[in-house]
């Protein structure tokens, strides 16, 4: 893994990289939406008690999950920028982030959606939506901070703090519903337990899982890239690049 790490550290090399996996990562984003789409609003039963109206959980469980993943996915970049003092772990962070906060955002809006025939209110200040909440508050605070600061190596510096700091709301998400008595359900997948939900109906929630992944990845990299081009924008290897040669 480290290897794997050091090997594409250089921004060079990741950008290379990144453009060899986007088509791809593209192509298994598309057939996994469409797949989890068919499965979660085509295939899967009504359910008992909510009836149609449980189908927003195959946008707002995903969404859910990567707005926590993709949070933990900065920390983890910005622990290695601050350890290694590499230039492409702020990068890496500061592309993340923009996509965390949409997840963050959808998780939000498709839980009021859910919430308000369910719990007869659009909010409720429950322990997990609230720490959801400030965990959008928290990318939107990191865009702002790193926005605001010019210098690269301080603001990726101040940056990786704060990811590193905020990473602790995301097991208080998770765990909210074990911590304290919220409204919001309990997990309908765990390590331990068998699922609580029809095989379809877990079926396209992991299938929209991986769609939402697989579009995270790609967006990612596209924007990394953009960031390469823009901090390397000196170098001869980015002057070289054809890209780069077309706009002169």
């Amino acid at each position: 893994m480290m290897g794997f790490f050091f090997r594409y550290a250089p921004p060079q090399a990741f950008y290379r990289l990144a453009g060899q996996l986007i088509p791809w990562v593209s192509a298994l984003a598309l057939v996994l939406t469409l797949a989890g789409l068919w499965v979660g609003l085509g295939m899967a039963p009504t359910d008992a008690q909510q009836g149609e109206g449980y189908r927003i959980i195959f946008l707002h469980v995903p969404a859910s999950w990567m707005s926590m993943i993709i949070f933990m996915a900065m920390a983890f970049w910005s622990f290695l920028g601050l350890t290694f003092k590499t230039r492409l772990s702020g990068m890496m962070t500061a592309a993340l982030a923009p996509t965390g906060a949409i997840f963050a955002f959808l998780s939000l809006w498709t839980g009021a959606m859910w919430g308000k025939p369910m719990w007869g209110a659009w909010w409720v200040w429950d322990a997990r939506l609230t720490s959801e909440l400030i965990l959008f508050f928290l990318y939107l605070g990191y865009i702002a901070l790193t926005s605001a600061i010019d210098n690269p190596i301080r603001r990726d510096k101040a940056g990786a703090i704060l990811a590193l700091v905020g990473s602790i709301n995301v097991p208080i998400i998770y765990f909210s519903v074990i911590w304290w008595n919220t409204l919001h359900q309990g997990a309908s997948i765990s390590m331990t337990k068998a699922p609580s939900m029809a095989h379809l109906m877990l079926l396209g929630m992991l299938l929209m899982a991986l769609a939402f992944w697989m579009y995270a990845i790609v967006v990612v990299l596209f924007r990394v890239r953009t960031l390469i081009l823009e901090r390397e924008s000196e170098t001869k290897w980015v002057q070289s690049l054809p890209e780069v040669l077309d706009q002169q």
